[in-house]
Formats: C-alpha cells, sequence, structure tokens
C-alpha cells in the first residue's frame, strides 16, 4: 500500500502552471484564454454562417450538397450490429485509464520539443514554470502533481504506475481495435465511416455551414453518417489511431537505437509532440461527439448505439446510463485501488505488455547512429546526488582511491582504479539517452565496454543477472542499484562510461563512473557506480524486484519500450 506523503522519498506535491504554447520566440500564450477566444470565434462563425445561408448561391451549394450520402447498401442494411455497440463502450471504457494515465507520464517532463534534444526553453508546450536558473535543477525536481482524479494515480512522480495502466490499457485498446478493423471490412460497415467518394469534402463542408448557421441538416445516423461525421469518424479510426501506435513506438529505446532511419525522421521529442497532439484530437474529438450526440436527438442517438434500434424510445438511455455508471465506478475507483494495490497493477500491466515488449528488448544495435554536431546542448541531472562522507573523500581527491568492485559469478574477481579502467581499451560511441519521464539527450560516452569487463572477470555459466550498485543512495533509504540481463552487457553499445563530451564524467552526471546499456531506460544508468556483481537472480537484492526504483516506485526492470 502506499502512503502518499512518504511516496517518491516523500517529494512534496506541487501544481505546476496552466498549459501553455510559445508564440513567437520568447512570448507564451495561456491556454485557458481559448475559452474566451473559441466563444468569441464561435459566436463569429454562427453570425458569419446566418449570413452565408441568407445568400442565393449558398443556399443551393447546400441544396446540392445537403450533407449525407447514402449508398444503396446502407439504404438496404440499415442499423448497427452488436458487435459495433460492445466495441463502442469497450473503447470507451479503456479509455479513461489512457488518457488519465497518458496525462499522468507528461506530468512527470511537463515540457514538449520538436527537436531532439530537451533544451530548456525551446519547448513548444509547457504546464510548469520556466526552469531554475540551479545548475544541478533534475528533471524529477521539474515533475508536476496532478489532482487524485485526473492523473492516474495522481501523486507526483507515479510515473511507473502511470505507464503501467497507459501501456496496459494501449493492448488492450490496440486488441480491440485490431477485432474492430476485422468487423468492419467483412461486415460491410466500412462504408460507413470510409469516404468513397470525393464529394464526401463540398457535403461536410455544407453540413459544418448548416450546423453552425443553427439550422441543422435532415439527417439519419441510422442509415448513414453526415459527411462531416464521416471524415472525423475516418480521421478518428484510421489516422489518429495508427498514429499513436507509430509515435508511442518512437518513444521506445530499444527500437529507437535498432531502426535508426525511424529514430531519424521520427524523434522521441517529436514522437512525444505528435503523441500529445493526438490526444488533443480525441479529447476535443469526444467533447464535439457527446455535444451533438445530446444536441442533434438525445434518444434516437442513444437508441441507434446502445439499443441497437431505432426511434425515440427510453431504452438506448437506460443502458446508457448503467454503462456510465460503469465508467464512473471505474474512474473512482482507479486511483484508490492503484495506492492500495499498486503490485497488483504493476502485475497486470506487466502480464499484457510483457509478450509486446519481449519481441524487442534483446535486440542489438549498432554505433555511428550520431555524429558530434548532434549533440545535446543540454543534457538533464536526474537522481539523488550522493552526499555522504565517503564519496566526498572520493571526491575531493579526484577519485585517487575509487575502486571499482566486481565480484559474485565470477572466476577473476577485481578491484579497478580508474588508472585500471583508462588502461583497458577505450570504447566511444555517441548516443541518445531516454529517461523513463520523457526527456531525452545525446552525448558523447568514453570508457571501457562491457564486453572486456567480462573477458577481465570470466563470468560463471550460472550468472544471469549483473546488478551495479552505486554510490549514492536512492530516495528512501539504501543504496541505488539495478540489474540487467548478463546478455545485454555483450552489445556493442554497453560500457562504463568515465568521459563525457570528451571530459571527465562530471559530477552530476555520475562521476566517476555510470553504465550506458541503450536499449534501456535512463533510471536504469546507473551512475557513481561503486561496485558490480554478478549473480543467478535478483530476488535476494535489495527489496527483490530488480532495481531500486522496481523496489519503490513500482518501475519494471524490463523497460525496453
Amino acid at each position: 500500500m502506499i502512503d502518499p506523503a512518504t511516496f517518491a522519498g516523500s517529494i512534496p506535491q506541487t501544481r505546476g502552471v496552466a498549459p501553455r504554447v510559445r508564440v513567437g520566440r520568447k512570448r507564451w500564450l495561456n491556454l485557458l484564454w481559448l475559452v474566451p477566444i473559441g466563444l468569441v470565434g464561435l459566436v463569429t462563425a454562427v453570425v458569419i454562417a446566418k449570413v452565408l445561408r441568407s445568400t442565393q448561391g449558398i443556399e443551393h451549394f447546400i441544396a446540392t450538397n445537403p450533407g449525407t450520402i447514402v449508398t444503396p447498401q446502407a439504404r438496404a442494411d440499415p442499423g448497427f450490429p452488436a458487435w459495433v455497440s460492445v466495441q463502442h463502450f469497450f473503447n470507451l471504457f479503456l479509455m479513461i485509464f489512457v488518457i488519465r494515465a497518458g496525462i499522468q507520464i507528461l506530468s512527470d517532463h511537463p515540457r514538449l520539443y520538436w527537436t531532439r534534444h530537451s533544451t530548456p526553453g525551446r519547448e513548444w508546450f509547457r504546464m510548469q514554470k520556466p526552469v531554475p536558473d540551479e545548475p544541478l535543477w533534475t528533471a524529477k525536481q521539474d515533475s508536476i502533481s496532478l489532482p487524485g482524479q485526473l492523473g492516474l494515480p495522481g501523486l507526483r512522480h507515479s510515473i511507473g504506475l502511470a505507464r503501467w495502466w497507459h501501456l496496459g490499457a494501449d493492448v488492450l485498446f490496440l486488441a480491440n481495435g485490431l477485432v474492430f478493423y476485422v468487423l468492419l471490412f467483412s461486415s460491410g460497415e466500412w462504408q460507413r465511416i470510409v469516404p468513397t467518394s470525393w464529394s464526401v469534402f463540398p457535403n461536410a463542408v455544407s453540413v459544418l455551414i448548416q450546423y453552425l448557421s443553427l439550422d441543422w441538416p435532415v439527417e439519419d445516423g441510422w442509415v448513414a453518417y453526415n459527411s462531416l461525421q464521416q471524415l472525423a469518424y475516418f480521421i478518428t479510426v484510421f489516422v489518429a489511431a495508427p498514429l499513436a501506435l507509430l509515435t508511442g513506438l518512437g518513444m521506445s529505446p530499444a527500437l529507437s537505437t535498432r531502426f535508426k532511419r525511424l529514430s531519424k525522421a521520427l524523434s522521441i521529442q517529436a514522437a512525444r509532440s505528435l503523441h500529445f497532439l493526438v490526444l488533443v484530437w480525441f479529447l476535443v474529438f469526444i467533447v464535439i461527439h457527446v455535444t451533438l450526440v445530446a444536441a442533434t436527438g438525445l434518444l434516437e442517438n442513444l437508441n441507434h448505439m446502445y439499443a441497437l434500434r431505432d426511434g425515440d424510445s427510453w431504452i438506448g438511455l437506460a443502458v446508457f446510463s448503467a454503462s456510465m455508471v460503469i465508467c464512473i465506478a471505474a474512474w473512482v475507483a482507479a486511483t484508490p485501488f492503484t495506492l492500495r494495490y499498486p503490485r497488483v497493477v504493476q502485475r497486470v500491466g506487466f502480464a499484457l505488455i510483457g509478450p509486446v515488449q519481449r519481441l524487442f528488448e534483446h535486440i542489438d544495435s549498432s554505433p555511428g547512429e550520431y555524429t558530434e554536431d548532434d549533440i545535446s546542448p543540454y543534457f538533464w541531472h536526474n537522481g539523488r546526488y550522493p552526499d555522504s562522507e565517503k564519496y566526498q573523500r572520493l571526491l575531493d581527491s579526484d577519485f585517487r582511491d575509487y575502486r571499482l568492485h566486481i565480484g559474485g559469478l565470477v572466476d577473476d574477481p577485481a578491484d579497478l582504479s580508474l588508472d585500471d579502467l583508462r588502461a583497458l581499451p577505450y570504447q566511444e560511441q555517441i548516443t541518445q539517452h531516454f529517461c523513463i519521464q520523457g526527456w531525452s539527450g545525446v552525448a558523447k560516452w568514453g570508457g571501457v565496454s562491457m564486453q572486456t569487463i567480462l573477458e577481465l572477470v570470466r563470468p560463471r555459466p550460472e550468472a544471469k543477472w549483473v546488478v551495479f550498485y552505486s554510490l549514492g543512495d536512492g530516495d528512501e533509504t539504501g543504496a541505488y542499484y539495478d540489474a540487467h540481463p548478463i546478455e545485454q552487457m555483450s552489445y556493442r553499445l554497453t560500457m562504463l562510461a568515465y568521459d563525457m563530451n570528451g571530459e571527465p564524467l562530471p559530477f552530476g552526471h555520475g562521476a566517476p563512473l555510470r553504465l550506458r546499456n541503450e536499449t534501456q531506460l535512463g533510471f536504469k544508468q546507473v551512475k557513481w557506480i561503486e561496485g558490480i556483481e554478478f549473480l543467478a537472480d535478483f530476488a535476494d537484492v535489495g527489496g527483490g524486484y530488480g532495481g531500486y526504483n522496481e523496489d519503490h516506485e513500482f518501475f519494471g526492470y524490463r523497460q525496453s519500450i
């Protein structure tokens, strides 16, 4: 059970600011202004539409393009099959968790960028104040809190749990979508939402003018959607939904480091921004859709979708009301359930996303994707900085007395100084860092390949995991650590870095030594490394979940997507 007062190292709950978008180079528009601007724009559009309706040309245009294109099949076979109604409800139910958890994930790094880099001041959207002028300001400090019934679960820096909800619900949402596609095209229902004639566009314009003029079109959704509805459904089903999947995959470290062409064309930050805009589309679609359902004949529309019948009986409203009770109960219960049973949420989430993740988590990648021209001008700091007397002594002595302890299930345990490490074959690589919070950065790392370490200490056959221990503590109590599968230690881009961008690794980024395993997210790249241990299993290390954040903040030890 989670105690909100002590969660994530007792990080205080703090609100951000109203969402803002950049206008020009230095100005920001508070999006709350869109409410009065939108109202004024809507009233203006209504006035213009009414004036247009009074002209002979527009009336002729509307008469020629009334708004709804009815095919012979639609006329012969009106109505909706039962599977449409079931999937409509299931999609609505899943979207509750997808959207709430997605907003929670965004709040962990409440800034969006179009460039590959996450440079403060260069974002185009933010829900947080400008980054303060503090050299060691961390991404965790930059996160914000959300109301408990908006985000899921609503606690600040609860991204581990939010990801289980978001990715797990996504799997079900995508599975439901695939079934929907199959049934849609096998049944002929695709003609409802797929335009088959260019006349859909003038008819859609006609419908828009009729709506805005408040002299609404005559339509019968039981037989066919009007052209504006058809275009909106087509974009939602065949553009927005696939784009949500592609941009989600674009944020995966394993896939981005493996499929370089995809990563070049769709950087993680562009993917995040597009993913957010898809969310905006879904939200706008839902609001307009619900509004028009209520305004164009509530009983008839609810009967169509929820009772599978035409007419103005109250049956559809009764079924709809029952479905809303289920959705509202799920909405209200989701946060307290998550706080009370976080490991259940994690286990169910992993059961859903795990099979997909296993397809990609052991993909090796080759160097050479980035050059020095790609190095980020700003690389975010993160984690709790080491503050022990032991570390301070090492720092003050420029790490002359530092020793890396390597042991466990190996034939040749080793204690290596920095000079010893520097005497080993040198590896240099320019790679992209993916933080679980959403920010990214490109840096040049120099050090020793983990393959060289394997050859030096010779792990035994029973060694399946490699645990890296930090000189720094986690956010609560105990030293920070993380476990990695031993097969990933042989990857070409897995290394121990003691240089960053041509200089010795700085304090804020893990001096004297940090891990780089480029198929994993940033929290697994242990900084300030003190020791490495080869194990058959990590069940007896820390809390037994494979890492400090896995033990305390419900991250997964497999986070390659």
